[in-house]
């Protein structure tokens, strides 16, 4: 029955093979390996994923104290393809598209290169020293990368939504950002971003580690199920943080002092819910995201250890 197959890749191998090797030993990724898949992958996965991170980013940036302009995700979507056509949904893909593969890469590099350090004297990675390597992967990501590409992903939506855009093109849009506000214009809601991506990868690549160790018993059904409630948990657990960085982000991010007071705002003005807008999108995207990347970067892999001898 299906439900009770092992996991098999396209190409007949089961996921999550680097796991193992001859002799009982787990066998290491390369982190040079780990760079150009986890690029690849994340390259891919934000061009299919992008429309669901717009509509999130729009519905958290409609303040109710404005009134809010969209009633819903489907409202968003309606009105941003009447008043730009479909390719409006895809309005700041450039900024993530040359973000997340760099992000991508300095994830699955980092964490392998930590967790090539962690694995005890068999090669094995326990969950709990993955959690601690994802946690790290993450953080550094997010001062790297994710930060500015944040940033400018988000100014750039904002720009869309007001009634006289400014920015005519990725390239035109940084440049305005950096020469008036200089290189910090960048990198606001850092402190917030950094929660965010930790707390995101902690959680991600501690049900990674755990897939590899179990991926002679795991079944499909198991599979999924653990890819949903990692995407479930990531989402329910840091959606507060995502929204409060998306607004510092935004083209109004001078109404607020710091992280807290953008919290604070937040909770006088428009309540605790205000915490979790843009929910439902987000969990769509990040679900699809763990998937894809996860599969994409093991099949990578895959291949890079045929043609690429490290060893």
């Amino acid at each position: 029955m299906e439900g009770n197959r092992k996991l098999i890749s396209p190409f007949r191998r089961p996921l999550c093979l680097a796991a193992a090797a001859p002799g009982g030993k787990a066998k290491l990724t390369h982190p040079g390996k780990a760079i150009l898949a986890g690029g690849i992958a994340g390259g891919i996965e934000i061009c299919i994923t992008f429309p669901t991170e717009y509509v999130k980013t729009q519905l958290q940036l409609d303040e109710k104290a404005n009134p809010p302009k969209y009633r819903g995700i489907g409202d968003c979507v309606k009105q941003t393809v009447q008043g730009h056509g479909v390719r409006g949904l895809y309005r700041g893909l450039s900024s993530l598209l040359y973000g997340s593969i760099p992000k991508s890469a300095v994830r699955f590099g980092v964490f392998e290169y930590l967790s090539n350090h962690a694995r005890d004297e068999a090669g094995k990675l326990n969950s709990t020293r993955g959690l601690l390597c994802g946690l790290g992967a993450g953080v550094m990501e997010a001062v790297v990368i994710v930060c500015p590409m944040e940033t400018v992903k988000v100014k750039f939506i904002h720009d869309q939504s007001s009634a006289n855009p400014k920015y005519r093109g990725f390239y035109h849009g940084v440049r305005e950002i950096i020469r008036t506000q200089g290189i910090r214009g960048t990198y606001q809601g850092l402190t917030a971003t950094v929660l965010k991506q930790g707390s995101n990868q902690a959680i991600r690549f501690y049900v990674m580690t755990s897939l590899r160790n179990w991926y002679k018993v795991v079944t499909c059904k198991k599979v999924l199920s653990l890819i949903t409630i990692a995407g479930a948990a990531s989402v329910f657990g840091n959606t507060p943080l995502d929204v409060i960085k998306t607004r510092m982000q935004g083209l109004e991010a001078h109404k607020y002092k710091s992280t807290l007071d953008c919290a604070l705002k937040i909770t006088r003005h428009e309540g605790v819910r205000a915490f979790y807008k843009g929910t439902v999108p987000r969990l769509g995207r990040v679900c699809l995201d763990v998937a894809i990347v996860f599969i994409i970067y093991e099949e990578v892999v895959q291949v890079l250890n045929t043609v690429w001898k490290t060893e």
